[in-house]
């Protein structure tokens, strides 16, 4: 969909005013109604897509406001997030075979959100959780695996709990964390709020390995009893090594 610079200009400045919010997105769509103008013409066309471009929003957060929207006008009861999520998941659930096209359209062209990138994180996710695997056995180090551990009542839980204590640079490790992500600021205190202190209370002190970085200045917890580490430690101390 073509758009002249003035047309863009008005819709950038009215964004630049607004919050990112439903309701300021359904004032967006009463003012520029171009999405169903251009389904109208063209159903095959990524409208929404290029709406949701154009507009500089993620497509799939997008696509899930429009399909609320519809599901909203057309049943009589508001749509529950378990069905809002399935729709996006497989398309081909939503009644309307437009709207089904335009957010699979959506989904499958978002890099950053929705149930196609939850799939790819998902799975990056256990498949470096097997390679921590892999490398504890390697290392001939005994261990309870998250299953085994909500299996035994635990409801919170890292991914490995070291049934025999060791040492990383000098501190005493009880259980490891697998994160395959790159531990910035922002997500780095959400984990330690929501899991790690947790852990901590519960465990005792452990490391997280962030496997793709981490920001240096966030490894300030150590003698508190959280290590960050951006690989499998190499200098591991066992009760053996100890001993002998």
């Amino acid at each position: 969909m073509i758009l002249t610079k003035a047309q863009y200009d008005e819709i950038a400045q009215c964004l630049v005013s607004v919050p990112p919010t439903r309701q300021s997105l359904r004032k967006l769509k009463q003012r520029f109604p171009r999405y169903l103008n251009g389904v109208g013409r063209n159903g095959a066309a990524p409208v929404l897509l290029e709406l949701a471009n154009e507009v500089d929003y993620a497509p799939s957060l997008m696509a899930r406001i429009i399909l609320e929207r519809f599901l909203q006008e057309h049943e009589e009861t508001p749509p529950s997030k378990s069905v809002i999520n399935s729709m996006l998941r497989d398309p081909s659930q939503i009644p309307d075979g437009v709207l089904a096209n335009q957010v699979y359209q959506c989904i499958v062209n978002d890099c950053c959100y929705g149930p196609l990138v939850d799939c790819i994180k998902h799975a990056i996710g256990h498949e470096h959780e097997v390679l921590l695997r892999d490398m504890l056995l390697e290392k001939n180090l005994s261990f309870l695996d998250e299953d085994q551990l909500r299996a035994k009542g635990y409801d919170k839980t890292p991914d490995f709990i070291l049934q025999v204590p060791v040492a990383v640079e000098g501190h005493i490790i009880h259980w490891i964390e697998s994160k395959a992500s790159f531990g910035d600021e922002c997500s780095h205190q959400a984990y330690l709020h929501d899991q790690f202190w947790s852990y901590w209370n519960r465990f005792g002190p452990g490391l997280v390995i962030y496997w793709y970085g981490f920001i240096q200045e966030l490894d300030c917890n150590r003698e508190r009893g959280i290590l960050l580490k951006a690989c499998f430690p190499t200098d591991i101390v066992t009760l053996c090594h100890s001993v002998a």
